[in-house]
């Protein structure tokens, strides 16, 4: 099999691309210029150059594959929201057009934000919509994203969707804002915490089921990719006890967090021109449980459950070896 996978150079992205690897797949991956795959061995996989906003060189990344596992996004809180929809939007809207001239099957990952949080007690699933609007332009990003490949997929477009929850292990490189909970809680910078919930996955599974949604996946169903869910004070309670560091016992109130996230995006964001360390978008979604049911994609993928602690474990000594590195001064 000869696939590409865009946002190679992520979390998720890095992830696929290293479970094609595994299973003999000539993986291409389509990167922005001064990126590198987040694989161990770089020379293992051919990369292609290119922005995702460049239908041109979308079209040439995706010539010749059989399959393509769109996984690359604007993952942030903090650029502007023009940005954020021109790469999550047009750049689907770009793979989409690439895919249907080629021929192949997309598998387009998408987020549990299109699938949305708990309501009266009910675990989200794959029927499952958000209520009311987007918190902000990165899901609204989503929402549009997916849509636009359900509505393609109704019209004869061979793809499958997948909605990953909130993934934790090896390779968290930029980090996602689950990674950098587990960063903070281990250099001691997490003095207190929201009250919140997500449900939470091995990053390893997450890429094992994207391959499973290509082999096994109906054309424009979704898939729900998660496992356990977890309040915030329990995925610290078990951080703390892999790394033998304690919990924070301070439960900040959601009011004060939007307070300090918009005094945050005052000072940072608009007068010293800086990303704001508390992004609104990510404290409003706090004051949502994330949780969610991926009972779908286990009965009918075979999603595989790795266990949390064990998942949790990993990314510790991940961020722990990055943490050594960094103050060896070793990239």
């Amino acid at each position: 099999m000869r696939a590409l996978v865009t946002g190679a150079s992520g979390f998720i992205g890095g992830a696929v691309a290293r479970a094609l690897l595994r299973r003999g797949a000539h993986v291409r991956v389509l990167l922005r210029a001064g990126t590198a795959p987040n694989v161990p061995e770089p020379g293992d996989v051919e990369i292609a150059r290119g922005d995702l906003r460049d239908a041109g060189a979308v079209c040439s990344a995706v010539r010749g594959c059989d399959a393509v596992f769109h996984v690359g996004a604007l993952y942030s809180f903090a650029a502007p929201a023009s940005e954020v929809l021109a790469v999550n939007v047009g750049g689907t809207r770009n793979v989409i057009e690439a895919v249907r001239a080629e021929g192949a099957r997309l598998v387009y990952t998408s987020s549990i934000a299109t699938v949305g949080a708990m309501h009266n007690g009910v675990l989200p699933d794959e029927r499952s919509m958000p209520d009311g609007p987007a918190p902000g332009p990165y899901k609204e990003s989503k929402r549009e994203a997916e849509a636009m490949v359900r509505e393609e997929a109704r019209r004869g477009l061979d793809a499958v969707i997948v909605n990953p929850t909130f993934p934790v292990g090896v390779g968290d490189v930029k980090p996602t804002p689950t990674g950098a909970v587990i960063r903070d809680f281990l250099d001691g910078r997490l003095p207190a915490y929201v009250d919140t919930g997500m449900n939470v996955i091995d990053v390893d599974d997450v890429a094992e089921g994207e391959l499973l949604a290509l082999e096994r996946g109906e054309r424009g169903e979704r898939y729900i990719l998660g496992h356990a869910n977890l309040t915030m004070r329990e995925f610290l309670e078990e951080l703390a006890a892999i790394s033998g560091r304690k919990a924070p016992r301070i439960r900040m109130p959601h009011l004060i967090a939007l307070g300090l996230a918009h005094a945050d995006a005052f000072v940072n964001g608009r007068i010293l021109g800086r990303t704001p360390r508390i992004p609104l978008e990510g404290v409003r979604t706090a004051r949502e449980i994330m949780f969610a049911s991926s009972s779908r994609a286990v009965r009918e993928l075979g999603l595989r459950q790795t266990p949390i602690r064990d998942a949790l474990a990993k990314a510790v000594r991940w961020f722990e070896e990055r943490g050594q590195r960094a103050r060896r001064g070793v990239s």
